[in-house]
């Protein structure tokens, strides 16, 4: 069997490590995983690949793809608790036509036992959803030592601007999170908003996160060449959240705002937005 090794260390710190740490930096909250599928396994692999003459790339991501009357379509997977559907929404039309995804038509467990038959090591292997760059899951840690600088503390506020603590850099928090702040507080209170221009992150109650709208960029239309005017689809604004019913009015070429029927927890700049038809990828992008 013959078998190539490519040195693609540099790709990777600039394409997932760099964005990763600049969209902390920018108070948003990246997703790398889906970045690393975009730039290296279908992008620089990808361009690898065609250099080689292969016909497909072909990897073991939960997925499926169809053609349809000239069109590729991505689409859910058959085990729908493996569904990984929602980090490929950047595929292009070339890409998914030169793409195999072999186990998108499996359950995990159909996987597993195949692989203990073959006396594959890793059949009954432990998942795992760590960043496999980040050990021991501390991002600040990793964002200060890539950048070669600390991030510097700052004040919590509540939303109507009263200092109410001191923080340990905005790039240790995300929206949503009440855990690890460190204050000690009359009632719960949750990370609603990181402001990088005064160094401030912006605290609130549970109820204070909920919002239906959002805009997205950087959007990439897969069941659909021109988009409609406007489209009802379900929607997810994280991997594993329950999809929902929302309408999208496209605003640009690359751009949409989207109104979500009914308010959701939590929507953060910096990760992805994907919609749905049924089973099928209509397109995604990144929440800004």
């Amino acid at each position: 069997m013959l078998y190539y090794v490519f040195p693609m260390q540099e790709e990777f710190r600039k394409n997932v490590i760099q964005k990763f740490t600049d969209t902390y930096f920018a108070g948003g909250t990246p997703n790398p995983c889906i970045d690393c599928n975009r730039y290296m396994k279908f992008d620089k692999l990808y361009q690898r690949a065609r250099v080689l003459g292969c016909d497909f790339v072909v990897t073991g991501h939960y997925a499926r793809i169809e053609e349809k009357d000239g069109r590729f379509l991505l689409k859910k997977a058959a085990d729908d608790t493996k569904d990984q559907s929602y980090v490929l929404f950047f595929l292009t039309q070339e890409q998914l036509r030169h793409t195999q995804f072999p186990l998108g038509s499996m359950r995990k467990s159909e996987v597993r036992k195949i692989a203990e038959e073959h006396g594959f090591i890793n059949a009954r292997k432990r998942e795992s959803q760590d960043i496999c760059f980040v050990p021991g899951g501390d991002y600040g840690k990793v964002i200060e030592k890539h950048a070669g600088k600390a991030y510097p503390p700052g004040n919590f506020v509540d939303r109507s601007g009263r200092i109410v603590g001191e923080h340990r850099g905005i790039i240790r928090y995300t929206i949503g999170q009440r855990k690890g702040l460190g204050l000690s507080l009359k009632e719960p209170m949750y990370v609603c908003e990181m402001r990088p221009g005064d160094n401030t992150v912006v605290l609130g109650k549970n109820e204070d996160l909920f919002s239906r709208e959002l805009d997205a960029e950087g959007f990439n239309w897969i069941e659909f060449e021109t988009p409609p005017e406007t489209l009802r689809v379900k929607a997810k604004i994280r991997y594993r959240q329950a999809e929902q019913w929302a309408t999208v009015t496209p605003t640009g070429p690359d751009t949409i705002h989207l109104v979500f029927d009914e308010p959701q927890r939590a929507i953060t700049k910096g990760q992805a937005v994907v919609l749905y038809h049924g089973d099928v990828v209509a397109g995604g992008g990144t929440i800004c």
